[in-house]
């Protein structure tokens, strides 16, 4: 299995140019990953994901469930044909595994945002995985 860091680091390194001039290492960082003894075949995964002003993540997929917590700022959301909302720092959402999420970014062009992810996949699958449009609009 590949650690879950290098599988998030490779995703951020293939960023847009937003993420050009930042220090990738410090987007994603991992907090915990655990194989729960009542969800056999699943890891939980604990990260925090830091947006310096402006920044975004390209469109992508989790293929396990995600709960996601605004930590600070607030940030613009976009799953699946729901339209955009902005989340600010207290609020949270749930994303059911496969969902596109096509916008996810810092709601500010002045002020850092921070996210507290928990996601639970299948043992040795990435927490996230690049989206890849096959002709349908999302």
């Amino acid at each position: 299995m590949k650690p879950l860091s290098i599988i998030l680091f490779a995703l951020l390194a293939a960023q847009t140019p937003a993420w050009a001039h930042s220090d990738v290492a410090d987007q994603v960082k991992v907090l915990q990953q655990q194989q729960p003894s009542n969800a056999p075949g699943k890891t939980a995964v604990m990260l925090t994901v830091s947006y310096a002003p402006g920044e975004a993540s390209p469109a992508h997929q989790h293929p396990g469930a995600v709960m996601a917590y605004v930590l600070e700022g607030a940030v613009v959301s976009k799953l699946n044909d729901e339209p955009q909302k902005t989340y600010k720092a207290g609020e949270y959402w749930y994303e059911a595994p496969g969902t596109v999420h096509s916008v996810s970014r810092n709601a500010s062009k002045t002020q850092p945002a921070k996210l507290l992810v928990w996601s639970l996949v299948d043992q040795g699958s990435e927490v996230t995985m690049p989206y890849q449009a096959t002709g349908s609009a999302r």
